[in-house]
This record gives structure tokens, sequence and C-alpha cells, in this order.
């Protein structure tokens, strides 16, 4: 690898680190870290992980999303961000928290094939 490709690749990174220092302040203030798991300049694709407060923040689904329409628009050779939280679930799992999917009424299915109604109510 020359050396100039090496620094076309540090400056892909050093413009990933201050997108999301720029343009997410909001996720240190509230507790959480955005950190770069994983840059493939070849596919133009990049990992992100939300972690601390994130973990399990209602509205990290939306932070989620924002990142990733905004910075395949600002940095032209991003084509495709994954970006995700130690909740989610997804297969670039954090190996940290982990939890529970939320369930709602009328998505899980009981062992009798019934489909949950919810709790009853008390009356």
């Amino acid at each position: 690898m020359s050396t100039e490709s090496q620094n076309d690749g540090d400056d892909l990174e050093d413009r990933v680190a201050n997108f999301l220092r720029r343009n997410f302040p909001q996720i240190q203030m509230h507790g959480g870290s955005a950190a770069i798991q994983d840059i493939d300049r070849e596919s133009g694709e990049v990992s992100i992980a939300l972690g601390g407060a994130c973990s399990g923040c209602g509205i990290s689904p939306m932070t989620i999303q924002a990142i990733k329409s905004r910075m395949v628009k600002e940095i032209p050779e991003i084509e495709t961000v994954n970006a995700h939280t130690g909740m989610d679930g997804g297969e670039a799992d954090m190996g940290g928290g982990g939890g529970m999917s939320p369930s709602f009424p009328g998505e899980t299915v009981d062992d009798d094939g019934d489909a949950d109604e919810g709790p009853e109510a008390p009356f």
C-alpha cells in the first residue's frame, strides 16, 4: 500500500470522525458516545457504534437514521452506513448490553399459537 493511499484513508477516517463530532454533539451531552467501528474504503461502507446512554435510549433509532442519511450526503466516498447500539440485536452487536426488544400486544404468539393480547385490565 502506498503512503498516498494510506493518507487518503486517514483523511476519510478523520472526516467521518469530524462529521460525528460536528453533527451530533447532543449524543455526548446526553451521556452517549459514537465510535467508528470499521471503514471499508473500497466499498464505501462505514460502521458506527452508538454506546453509553444511547443503548436503550428511545430516540436512538432516530439518531441512527439521521447519521445514515446525512453522512452519505456530506461525505461523497461513503455509500453505506451501518449504525447500531448494543441494544438493537443486529449482527454487529457490540458485545455489551444486549437486552431484550420490547414487544407489543399482537406482535407475539403464545405457546398455544394464540396472539398475545397484552395484559388483562384489573376490572
